[in-house]
Formats: structure tokens, C-alpha cells, sequence
């Protein structure tokens, strides 16, 4: 069974696999939603809201996802695993860059 992803901030939905984080799901459409980087939750990047559905997280980084941030909804797009849809938003802080949105070019 696939979830589908809401992008909040723009009203885009993707499909994510079962046990595929949101990043790689994204990813593998030519999607960038969300920024990417290191894909191991160490750089905090990929940071998001979700705001609805329930999810598994994999270990991140508390340097940038603090106790805090976990029970506020925030992670990281690389370790969160849907196990219902979610909806979500991009987070943007001063080390953060802004999505660039829409689908990627297939070459």
C-alpha cells in the first residue's frame, strides 16, 4: 500500500512507498519538494512540519531536530517513514534554502 504526501505549502502530492522515507520517495518522482541534502538526518535540511498523519522516525540528528521539535511534528524528510498520508510542510531556517517547487525535467 502507498501513501500519498500533501505538500501543505503548495497544495503537490506524491506517492510514497511503504518503508521509503518522503525524501527518497520524492526523490525517485524527479520531485524537488523539499531541499535535499545529506540524506542521513546529519545536516538538517530536508526539515519538515507534518501536521497530519502518523509516521515512523529513524534516528536524527538532535542538532538539528531537538525533543522539542519531535513532539512540535518537525523531522527530517530523510527519516520519516509514512505509515498513514501525511500532510507536511517544508521548514525554512537560516541554513535551510527554500524548495525549489515542482516537478524536475526528465532528461
Amino acid at each position: 500500500m502507498r501513501f500519498e504526501v500533501l505538500m501543505a505549502d503548495t497544495a503537490e502530492r506524491f506517492l510514497c512507498e511503504p518503508h521509503q522515507s518522503v525524501l527518497d520517495s520524492m526523490e525517485r518522482l524527479n520531485r524537488q519538494d523539499i531541499p535535499v541534502g545529506c540524506r542521513g538526518g546529519g545536516c538538517g535540511v530536508c526539515k519538515v512540519q507534518i501536521t497530519h498523519g502518523e509516521y515512523l522516525r529513524r534516528r536524527m540528528s538532535r542538532a538539528h531536530i531537538s525533543a522539542a521539535d519531535e513532539v512540535a511534528g518537525i523531522g527530517l524528510a530523510c527519516c520519516v517513514i509514512p505509515l498513514t498520508n501525511l500532510t507536511l510542510s517544508v521548514v525554512v531556517g537560516p541554513n535551510v534554502p527554500p524548495p525549489q517547487l515542482g516537478a524536475r525535467e526528465h532528461s
